[in-house]
């Protein structure tokens, strides 16, 4: 028995007491290969699962010091089964490997007979098998990304040694100076990020996901990785408004010329040897009835890269596509593996594992991101608001806390308290911020909101014209506000981990002043119970919420 701060149980679940002094210590240990599942005020509950442990074998972090780490902050000591089940877990990467035998044929090479007898006789397997013999499976190389997914699916991770088919060439070099004449090189982690992803051409990269907060540069990680690839690109990302800042971007860093790099998007179908596209394009059709005619652009062009933006938000008809292209590298970018959906086996398993990440609080550390202060402010429901919540459905009380009318009074206050800030409101609900657009006479920005109207908001937001702009769930993802410090949470998405992290990584480019990320709940409504799940990331990264009662 230790003094540590962790106790582990025999059911792979891991209580790190809060108070302790050795807390940052196991929060950051932890973060390695647990997942954070309750987050209180004393005790936070993390699980060990075998994609957690999958993740950790494929980013080479040795087994023995997950062990020996657990060893020393366990009070307790580690159960035997939890041991066994470390062991276990950690070593089924690697005992399914892939790989080329010729051009027609790939070898998946099992390193366990028991494994290997399980798969034999495993039904949903039998289609991809062509051939048996001692140890191996032979598959036909178009069946590569189904085979992995069914895998996957029976808790088979599986190490992918194909390589990857050359892309049409391109020759991309990074500049020593932006186009505004400002100096420019990847940072060390960048760098690092960029290493780890392309693993300098052999076949254990190519694949995978880098894990990195906004605003610490994962589309200059694009950028470098599209460089030392050199090979037609294609980038999928979330909106409109984020195809233009990759293409930007990508000019302004590249010695690319503007004809070289296009957009597919609704308003511009230009198909370039750099292309940026959007899940959207991709996945529209006339009705239900009718094909995703825009996914062949996947296999339409030799790329030799696709990049998937916020890789977590990949639609099912892109999942199902991204079988058949297993012969592309594959490069995942985003804040957070967490899938509302649940689906981050099928990410794994499709783009690949996790090749980098560094956690948050490292980076603001280093004055790369900037420091953030969280605050949640508990407001009770005026008694007609209160009186309709309890009389609700359940379905709709969420709804009812998430508009709770004394919001608005408070994020005056909260404006006026950071008047020389540039300021986010964001919201959930169209009526919501429509509201208190209209109510405090401020700009606003919707899903109804113009392209061209959007980019000058941004803009006058940007040069300081406007210091406060309203905006609804549209600028969750890839929205470039370089200069916003402070963050109002009026509503969310639930309970939505994935969320937060993305709305708080609008306020984490790095500056001079500190910021704020504040968040206003209804106390002990259904909108409180939510809000304590989506703290979870928050905490997991090392932030703690400071609780306000309004």
């Amino acid at each position: 028995m230790t003094n540590g701060p962790l106790i582990v149980q025999s059911d792979h679940t891991m209580m790190l007491e809060v108070q302790h002094p050795r807390f940052s210590e196991g929060r950051d240990f932890l973060a390695r290969f647990a997942e954070l599942e309750k987050s209180p005020e004393f005790i936070h509950t993390y699980r060990v699962t075998p994609l957690s442990l999958w993740n950790a074998a494929a980013l080479d972090i040795p087994l023995s010091e997950l062990l020996e780490g657990l060893e020393q902050l366990a009070r307790y000591g580690l159960p035997a089964n939890v041991k066994a089940d470390l062991l276990d877990w950690y070593s089924t990467y690697g005992k399914l490997i892939l790989v080329k035998e010729n051009a027609d044929f790939l070898l998946l090479k099992v390193a366990d007979e028991f494994i290997f007898e399980q798969l034999k006789h495993e039904d949903t397997l039998e289609e991809y098998f062509t051939k048996t013999e001692s140890g191996q499976f032979w598959i036909a190389t178009a069946q590569r990304g189904a085979l992995k997914h069914a895998l996957i699916k029976i808790g088979f991770p599986v190490k992918d040694l194909c390589g990857y088919a050359k892309g049409d060439d391109l020759s991309i070099q990074l500049r020593t100076s932006d186009t505004a004449g400002q100096p420019f090189q990847l940072r060390d982690y960048q760098q690092e990020a960029v290493e780890a992803f392309y693993h300098s051409g052999g076949k254990n990269g190519g694949n995978g996901i880098v894990v990195l907060p906004c605003g610490s540069g994962k589309t200059i990680i694009g950028i470098g990785t599209m460089a030392a690839i050199s090979n037609h690109t294609l980038i999928v990302t979330t909106n409109n408004v984020s195809v233009h800042q990759w293409r930007n971007e990508i000019i302004a860093k590249t010695q690319l010329l503007e004809d070289q790099v296009g957009e597919f998007t609704g308003v511009n179908k230009v198909i370039r040897p750099i292309t940026i596209t959007t899940y959207q394009m991709l996945t529209w059709r006339k009705s239900r009835q009718d094909e995703f005619k825009n996914l062949d652009l996947f296999t339409n062009q030799n790329w030799g890269l696709i990049i998937y933006d916020e890789v977590h938000l990949l639609p099912a008809p892109v999942f199902r596509a991204t079988v058949g292209i297993q012969t592309k590298r594959r490069l995942g970018l985003t804040a957070t593996l967490i899938r509302e959906d649940g689906k981050e086996d099928d990410v794994f398993a499709l783009i690949g594992p996790k090749r980098y990440d560094v956690p948050w609080k490292v980076l603001e550390n280093r004055g790369y991101i900037a420091e953030a202060y969280c605050t949640e402010y508990r407001l009770e429901l005026p008694k007609s608001e209160a009186i309709t919540y309890a009389h609700a459905p359940k379905r709709q009380q969420f709804r009812i806390a998430a508009e709770n009318s004394q919001k608005i009074e408070l994020t005056k206050e909260l404006i006026a308290l950071h008047e020389e800030d540039q300021i986010l409101v964001i919201g959930q609900f169209i009526s919501q911020v429509e509201r208190v657009a209209k109510d405090l006479q401020l700009p606003l920005i919707t899903g109804k909101t113009k392209n061209a109207e959007r980019e000058k908001l941004y803009n006058a937001f940007r040069s300081g014209q406007i210091k406060v702009l309203v905006v609804s769930k549209v600028a969750n993802f890839a929205v470039d506000l370089p200069d916003a410090t402070v963050m109002i949470q009026l509503s969310g998405t639930y309970g939505s981990r994935q969320e937060e992290a993305q709305r708080l990584g609008r306020i984490l480019r790095p500056k001079k002043k500190r910021s704020h990320f504040y968040t206003l709940i209804s106390k002990n409504t259904r909108e409180q119970e939510f809000g304590l799940n989506r703290q979870l990331f928050l905490v997991e990264q090392g932030y703690k919420y400071r609780i306000l009662y309004y």
